[in-house]
């Protein structure tokens, strides 16, 4: 029996066969210069080319332009090993400046130009989201997009394209839990990028969190950091409310420009931060540059937010030793941090898709693997792959900052989906791996 995510491969195959012809996106030959070991574009005998288009500028680049050099370290570390099934892995990654136009030609260049192998990890919910069709169409594998919108996990529509952190509904599920539990009876209030990681962040609190709780929604558009009023408005609008607790799904640049614009305007509330806005020491940068250095990481003291992977600060976890060892060797000149962490906690999911995709992996077995599942990795919670679901990251634990630079864990990890009504869990206890665990890296 034909399965649906394979129909939607072949209607998806009937509609982009002119694309794919275009763009020479066979699945299981040529590329590589003719070398009889070159299974897919971007395979050779003895590497493996893969792309992503990044914010190594505007508004998204704080923090954000650290993950590619992160991911290249883990790939170079992983090269000096021996490789995949013999093969280095080679990481082109572009500038987007954040701009979904910029995007576009970006991936395009690597797709017709570079001919990579595949796209991994490109970031940013309304950046990746108008590449999406093209990828597909072209049938060009697309993994781990650094987003956690719920557009990714749509194997019917995009069978090539997976998220890998956990979603923005989910994030705003756990996040309202813990505000249901600890916070009842305070009013709260909603700051939101205008775009899809905001709105799913927005949605997963409102299953959880009583209507007549919530009294005021505030979007933001990224334009209004470079403006001389900022999101005053917004936080006036949130104040004037009578809002106590403040919950933002905001990138770094807005969480900080939210925080020195409170202290401005003598604003107190409880901030609760989603995970991609919240870390620590790109906060902390963050203050210092926008305020001249009159403030630093003391406005972080009590900011309750989540994570899924531990903690940099974290040196008892085997993985943070691991990534530390990789940063020192390689990107010792950035900070050793969540962006840092990321990347190559992204980059060593990628080499395991890679290594199960088989010895001379074409673009098809490689989404193949992903499907199949199985994957382990630093993460407190299971990932979701399997031929139904593209989503990553299953859920996350709650922890709050000290204003150190440090965090507190408040409490076990919780998994759940994307359904609004499923239940909040804990997770299991042996969701997280173990450096060591695949052959291709070693401790």
């Amino acid at each position: 029996m034909t399965s649906r995510s394979t129909k939607a491969r072949l209607q998806l195959i009937a509609a982009g066969a002119a694309l794919a012809l275009a763009a020479a996106c066979g699945g299981s030959s040529g590329g590589g210069g003719g070398d009889d070991k070159a299974s897919a574009p971007g395979v050779t005998a003895t590497t493996v080319t893969i792309g992503s288009h990044q914010p190594l500028t505007g508004p998204a680049a704080p923090g954000y332009s650290e993950i590619a050099p992160a991911a290249e370290a883990m790939f170079k570390y992983i090269n000096e090993s021996g490789g995949i099934h013999g093969r280095s892995i080679e990481y082109k990654y572009k500038d987007d400046g954040y701009n979904p136009a910029n995007t576009v030609d970006v991936v395009k260049q690597l797709v017709l130009q570079d001919k990579v192998f595949a796209i991994f990890n490109g970031l940013g919910t309304p950046t990746h989201s108008k590449v999406t069709d093209y990828l597909n169409q072209a049938r060009v594998p697309d993994l781990f997009v650094a987003s956690g919108a719920r557009l990714w996990d749509d194997p019917k529509k995009h069978p090539y394209t997976f998220g890998w952190q956990p979603d923005y509904l989910i994030e705003g599920k756990v996040l309202g839990k813990y505000i249901k539990d600890n916070l009842a009876g305070k009013k709260v209030g909603y700051l939101y990028q205008n775009d899809d990681f905001g709105k799913d962040g927005i949605a997963g609190l409102d299953s959880q969190l009583d209507a007549a709780q919530v009294v005021d929604k505030q979007p933001y558009e990224t334009s209004q950091l470079s403006q001389p009023t900022g999101i005053a408005p917004q936080l006036s609008s949130l104040k004037a409310k009578g809002a106590e607790v403040v919950v933002s799904f905001s990138i770094p640049a807005a969480t900080a420009v939210a925080l020195l614009t409170n202290a401005k305007i003598g604003y107190k509330p409880q901030m609760v931060v989603s995970n991609v806005g919240s870390d620590p020491t790109t906060l902390t940068g963050l203050l210092g540059t926008f305020s001249k250095g009159a403030v630093g990481a003391a406005l972080l003291n009590g900011i309750v937010t989540d994570r899924y992977l531990p903690a940099p600060s974290d040196t008892a976890d085997p993985w943070i030793t691991l990534f530390k060892k990789i940063h020192d060797k390689y990107i010792p000149s950035l900070p050793f941090d969540g962006n840092v962490e990321y990347g190559m906690a992204a980059a060593y999911t990628f080499a395991q898709a890679l290594n199960a995709a088989g010895e001379n992996p074409t673009r098809q077995s490689l989404v193949d693997a992903v499907e199949k599942g199985g994957f382990k990795g630093p993460g407190f919670t299971p990932f979701r792959f399997s031929e139904d679901s593209h989503a990553g990251y299953t859920g996350m634990l709650i922890t709050t900052l000290d204003g150190k630079g440090g965090s507190t864990k408040l409490g076990d990890a919780f998994v759940t989906t994307n359904d609004p009504s499923a239940a909040i869990e804990p997770a299991p206890a042996d969701a997280q791996g173990k450096p060591g665990d695949d052959a291709f890296l070693k401790p």
